[in-house]
């Protein structure tokens, strides 16, 4: 084993960086291969690959522009010691802007209510024919004490306080404004108070690694890894944006040159059954086709008797059936025994996975009762939710249960006791 992590990563690059999706697709989904080179990695399918982003230098440029900052201005950091740039590029996140960054400006926008109290204390007026003056009133400055036919002004406040007090006194304006906005956009807004070098880091958010689902089999292509990566891609306050690590990937990793840290996340839960004979079903689509991928291969390799059920859908069989070559040459062959498509954009209604297992709901339970595996891979929020709904519907209509046993059979039986049910979801 190796001693390669998050703190101690590989540093690895790219064999392979294609885009998977058919011409004229919406979406830009990769195929990417990582070389492991002398690391020793190891790896089986179902486990995660850790990748160490790098933030984009224009960002980093524009950030340091702004401030009037050259980069090479020494700053602390959780690592230690740095440069400026350093540390903009490598151990912070400043694609995003930090809920704790902003809450952190209030000490420094404003002593005391923040109000600036404005008075007239003194009012000369003349005539635009001679320059003779026509009124010249003096006052206390105190309240009520104004020209006539004046209002009292009041106060005025600084734009950037009365933002920082709506953000902070808001939870919802806070999420809503820094889910659009990186410090470009910060520092738009509240970068008039001034910071020094180290202020500017204080209280950003450090750099995470993203973690992919590995999309290969380690006997497959011994030495490689292979992921498949949705690219993020955006526009906010007329800027195009991507995200952190797709972005960094898909544009600014070179193939056989650029260097990039990675190390692996093993999985303990979502893995094959010990026992080749075990029938599996799968439902992933888009890139919660990753693991299953590799599920294919290993059971392919091995010689594995039991059946293979694949779920996977999409927008569009056109664009964004992801390796079809590679799936219908196992569908063909037999290897995958039954292989159901969603395409939620194809026609007048929308088709997903979950409406695919309603329709095949009495031959999925004669799967599960007879022992078989259900695996789900994907979007939690949405698609794994449905997913989970509709397997606990399946097993009360067609394993003779009422609606709570069902639930107790799925989410105490199949996923805590037997194992049988597993998740990778994000």
């Amino acid at each position: 084993m190796s001693d390669w992590s998050a703190k101690n990563p590989y540093s690895s690059n790219l064999n392979e960086n294609y885009v998977l999706n058919g011409e004229g697709s919406l979406k830009e989904t990769r195929h990417i291969v990582f070389d492991l080179g002398d690391s020793g990695l190891q790896y089986k399918a179902g486990d995660a690959l850790g990748v160490i982003p790098r933030c984009p230098p224009e960002l980093v440029e524009g950030i340091l522009t702004t401030c009037g900052f050259s980069g090479e201005e020494e700053v602390e950091t959780h690592l230690g010691a740095c440069s400026l740039r350093e540390a903009l590029t490598d151990r912070y996140e400043i694609h995003r802007i930090s809920k704790k960054w902003i809450k952190g400006l209030g000490s420094r926008l404003s002593s005391g209510s923040g109000s600036i109290e404005i008075r007239i204390v003194h009012r000369q007026r003349t005539s635009s024919q001679d320059g003779s003056v026509v009124m010249d009133w003096r006052g206390s400055g105190v309240e009520d004490d104004i020209p006539d036919g004046y209002v009292e002004i009041g106060s005025a406040r600084d734009p950037a306080e009365v933002l920082w007090a709506e953000l902070t006194e808001d939870p919802k304006a806070m999420e809503d404004y820094i889910w659009s906005r990186d410090y470009i956009d910060g520092l738009a807004d509240f970068g008039h108070i001034g910071f020094t070098p180290q202020q500017l880091v204080e209280d950003m958010d450090r750099l995470k690694p993203r973690l992919y689902s590995i999309a290969s089999s380690p006997d497959f292509e011994p030495g490689a890894i292979h992921l498949t990566v949705a690219i993020v891609r955006y526009n906010h306050h007329e800027r195009d944006r991507a995200g952190l690590c797709t972005g960094f990937m898909a544009d600014r990793c070179e193939i056989d040159e650029t260097e990039i840290g990675v190390f692996m996340s093993p999985t303990r839960s979502f893995v094959l059954p010990e026992d080749g004979s075990t029938d599996v079903i799968m439902v992933g689509p888009g890139t919660g086709i990753a693991p299953f991928r590799a599920f294919l291969q290993q059971r392919e390799i091995d010689g594995a008797s039991g059946r293979n059920w694949l779920f996977f859908g999409d927008w569009t069989e056109e664009g964004e059936y992801l390796y079809r070559e590679e799936m219908e040459a196992w569908r063909d062959s037999g290897f995958i025994d039954r292989h159901d498509l969603a395409w939620s954009r194809a026609g007048s209604e929308k088709v997903y996975v979950q409406h695919l297992m309603k329709q095949n709901g009495e031959q999925i339970w004669n799967w599960i009762d007879g022992g078989g595996y259900f695996y789900v891979c994907g979007d939690k929020n949405y698609m794994a939710r449905d997913v989970h709904t509709t397997l606990i519907e399946i097993c009360s209509e067609f394993g003779g249960m009422s609606e709570d046993e069902a639930k107790e059979f799925v989410e105490t039986g199949l996923m805590k006791t037997e194992k049988r049910y597993l998740r990778d979801v994000y």
